[in-house]
């Protein structure tokens, strides 16, 4: 059996009495495709920080590759080999999209010279960048800045990404696109997690569904199993909610019997959703 690439320890982290981990821990294998679901508020967000090292646990051990990171920063983690994204894309506006992504091999991944410039081709090209590399990130729409910021996470050559909401805001069809993005990524040996509240777009790629709340796991296992239980049903949507993974799709009803949507609405609001999260 293959050793963890990532181990959380009974970790835990607090901002005063709002609770984001409590003795919380959590074990993915190399290659991997983890989704994570849960309500606004639930720490989501937070999590990624303390497997990145944006955050510190007050408690607990991070292990990644059979090494101790816990007192290890982001920048450090990141040349280890953790690569993740943020719920909103924050691209240096007036460099190109090539020089964005060039800045992520460069700075993140440790790489130089030769090396930086194919990675950030590869990323750019893995992402379906490549005919926007001169473009202004300024310039960009909504689906272009998510594919950026998915280069510039890929360009530091991760053997773990983490993904917060890039579906986001989304069309179906875009969705669609970056679904394949993530199955060719995962296809090539990366591990995923992915937090995400467009459930038809975890469905689709993950083989292993988490629902996060009130700082653990409420459930664990295949995403059917998980989109079923009762208690992931209550936290996550607080209704009555059948699982149709036929087609990736997650349909809800209503206590009365009217539609609701498919995900509950954007965002994380336990410590805020983006790089400024304390």
């Amino acid at each position: 059996m293959a050793s963890p690439l990532l181990q959380l320890e009974h970790v835990t982290k607090r901002f005063g009495r709002v609770v984001i981990a409590e003795d919380l821990s959590l074990t993915v294998g190399p290659g991997e495709t983890v989704g994570i679901v849960g309500p606004n508020g639930a720490g989501k967000t937070s999590l990624f920080g303390l497997i990145s090292g944006d955050l510190a646990p007050g408690a607990g051990e991070v292990r990644f590759d059979g090494r101790t990171v816990t007192k290890l920063d982001a920048a450090a983690r990141c040349r280890l080999g953790i690569g993740r994204t943020y719920q909103v894309p924050r691209p240096f506006g007036d460099m190109t999209v090539f020089e964005n992504v060039l800045v992520a091999a460069q700075q993140g991944g440790g790489l130089r010279r030769r090396a930086s410039y194919a990675a950030a081709v590869a990323a750019l090209d893995r992402a379906g960048m490549s005919g926007q590399a001169n473009l202004p990130a300024e310039r960009l729409g909504l689906l272009q800045r998510k594919r950026l910021e998915l280069a510039r996470a890929l360009a530091t050559q991760p053997t773990l990404l983490l993904l917060d909401e890039v579906a986001g805001g989304l069309t179906d069809p875009e969705v669609a696109q970056l679904v394949e993005i993530v199955r060719g990524v995962n296809a090539e040996g990366t591990a995923v997690i992915w937090i995400e509240h467009v459930v038809r777009a975890l469905t689709a790629v993950v083989s292993r569904l988490m629902c996060l709340a009130g700082g653990g796991f409420v459930g664990d296992g295949d995403p059917a199993t998980v989109l079923a239980d009762p208690a992931v049903r209550e936290v996550f949507l607080g209704t009555e909610v059948t699982a149709a993974l036929a087609g990736g799709s997650l349909e809800a009803s209503s206590a009365d019997g009217g539609p609701e949507p498919s995900s509950p609405a954007n965002g994380d609001g336990a410590v805020g959703g983006d790089r400024s999260e304390p």
